[in-house]
């Protein structure tokens, strides 16, 4: 297997989706249909769909049914990332290489194109139902765990002590508990959909979501050692903007070494806790690997 070849066709494959549940740019009201493709359609890793479709394909589902749920969790991402850059968040100009939302298309419409893409996200899973009726109750869980893993107990109780904490020194204990709902709840809801709707046991299904807090916890402390070692040209987004928000972090705690040190020992806790679940997908294990150790 060739995983860089491998990726961009998977990748390719989930733009393809996301373009497909777009609503289109139409009506008194396009200029918002036009914001949401603006910031869906950016590019990035598309770490959390492609998550989701491997854990489903680990556990042996084949139906389209995933598909919905890949642009609804993508979505909910995005729209996290437009009001993350707002002047009231984090105040950052650039994402993914180019001007965020609020420098493009104004404040007000930053903020609305976020509110749209986070219901617009809920739409579209619902659209689930429609493909298999007879799955309802799979789906519904799963839906549930996406609107858990989005909401108060999830990345946006992590957002909102993330912001409460800024500017004052934070304990160990709180940091991991803003990684664990800021960061971790997403990737999360991405592997447990994925095994959901799959029809994985409950044991497998809490594995499942073991392997994807430690893999979001490496995932947040790799982001953090960037910010600090990349550039803004290598990253696509200005460095050290944890240090101008006044955000302790693991690096700001503990320093590079040791927060490179935890970022090895959590991703191996997670390759373990999958290898204990007896099920194949090589794809799956290497794409946790390099979406840890990665340098953007």
């Amino acid at each position: 297997m060739n995983f860089n070849e491998e990726r961009e066709r998977k990748t390719a494959e989930i733009e393809g989706i996301l373009k497909k549940y777009l609503p289109p740019e139409e009506g008194y009201q396009k200029k918002i249909m036009e914001a949401m493709e603006y910031n869906l359609m950016a590019g990035g890793k598309r770490l959390r769909p492609m998550l989701m479709k491997e854990v489903y394909t680990m556990f042996g589902g084949k139906s389209d049914v995933i598909e919905p749920f890949m642009a609804a969790l993508e979505m909910i991402h995005t729209y996290s990332l437009i009001h993350d850059d707002l002047p009231a968040m984090d105040n950052d100009d650039y994402r993914r290489g180019r001007k965020t939302t609020h420098i493009v298309y104004g404040e007000a419409m930053g903020i609305l194109s976020g509110d749209a893409l986070l219901n617009y996200a809920f739409e579209t899973a619902a659209k689930a139902f429609d493909m298999e009726p007879e799955s309802s109750f799979i789906i519904g869980k799963a839906i549930q765990i996406l609107g858990r893993k989005a909401g108060v107990y999830g990345m946006i109780g992590g957002q909102v002590v993330d912001i409460a904490s800024a500017g004052s020194e934070t304990e160990e204990k709180v940091i991991d508990f803003i990684y664990r709902l800021k960061t971790c709840a997403l990737i999360e809801a991405a592997m447990m959909i994925g095994a959901v709707l799959a029809g994985a046991s409950k044991e497998e299904i809490n594995k499942v979501e073991a392997v994807a807090g430690k893999i979001g916890m490496a995932f947040q402390i790799q982001d953090d050692v960037l910010d600090v070692t990349s550039t803004d040209a290598v990253l696509g987004k200005p460095v050290h903007s944890d240090e101008k928000n006044e955000k302790t972090t693991y690096v700001t705690l503990f320093g590079c070494e040791r927060a490179k040190e935890e970022v090895e020992r959590l991703s191996i806790d997670a390759i373990r806790i999958l290898e204990s679940l007896n099920k194949q997908n090589p794809y799956l294990r290497c794409l946790i690997e390099k979406l840890i150790h990665r340098e953007r």
